[in-house]
């Protein structure tokens, strides 16, 4: 069986053995995890968040998650080829609550709350969230995190595929660093870091997918006006909404540049998102 090293000293040599670029920005992580491993990560934590929810899996919202998430994908992979977001074994799931939030699991496991719906409105601001879950995939920020973890406790995971190769504490270590198990499912306490760079890939993906990017503005607002009175799952390990809508605003017009190649021309059949 595959053990954890548990000699810091020995962490240097793997940590830069572990560095990768993330798409769409360039910067460099420390992941530790391949990407079979996260793909496990992800499927284990799909099902234990998944395992006492109920799945919306019929109906105009429930198809309206897979559209505009398959959507973006496919947009993931137009804009950026050499990183292929077909690569993943991609699913999007509607959970019936009134909790406002949404979360992705590494391996492309994305799950929107009802709730959240309220907020989203329309397929744009509801691709405005997805394109944000798909770039966390993307960026790989669940592996990074978990990485993190392990260095911090001074076990770095060596191995081949699953969370089947790790000691049981091991397990229960990457398992909390994951958050599943979490009262809401999986809330993701991603860095603010993590946050701002699925922000920036996540508007570029919304635009490429021909939603306009502009929705991402109200979404934002919507999600401000709601933390003022009961703040929503969503934000409870995120930025604050005014300072997203400030970053988000700037990045704005090379976004609304990729919009606007989509045109009038309707190049893409069938792909046009209405501004929020």
């Amino acid at each position: 069986m595959i053990r954890l090293l548990l000699i810091p000293l020995l962490s240097l040599p793997l940590l830069q053995c572990g560095c990768h670029r993330v798409v769409g920005t360039g910067r460099a992580q420390v992941n530790m995890l391949s990407e079979s491993q996260e793909a496990a990560l992800g499927r284990e934590t799909f099902e234990a968040a998944t395992a006492n929810a109920t799945i919306v899996r019929t109906g105009p919202d429930a198809e309206m998650v897979r559209r505009v998430g398959m959507r973006i994908v496919r947009a993931a992979s137009e804009l950026y080829p050499s990183n292929p977001a077909d690569r993943y074994d991609w699913t999007f799931v509607l959970l019936k609550d009134d909790i406002v939030n949404a979360w992705a699991a590494p391996g492309g496991k994305v799950a929107v709350y009802s709730g959240l719906l309220s907020v989203t409105k329309d397929e744009a601001g509801l691709a405005v969230v997805l394109g944000h879950e798909v770039a966390h995939v993307l960026a790989r920020h669940s592996g990074e995190q978990v990485s993190q973890a392990l260095i911090m406790n001074g076990a770095l995971t060596i191995g081949s595929s699953a969370l089947g190769d790790m000691d049981p504490a091991s397990r229960e270590l990457v398992m909390q660093a994951m958050g599943a198990g979490s009262h809401y499912g999986v809330a993701l306490p991603f860095s603010r870091l993590h946050e701002a760079e699925a922000d920036e890939i996540g508007l570029f993906l919304t635009a490429e997918a021909c939603y306009d990017p502009r929705a991402a503005i109200g979404v934002w607002k919507r999600m401000s006006a709601l933390s003022s009175s009961r703040p929503p799952e969503f934000l409870s390990t995120h930025p604050d909404p005014d300072n997203r809508i400030e970053e988000l605003s700037e990045l704005m017009p090379g976004a609304m540049a990729i919009y606007e190649r989509c045109g009038a021309s309707d190049s893409r059949s069938g792909r046009s998102g209405g501004r929020n």
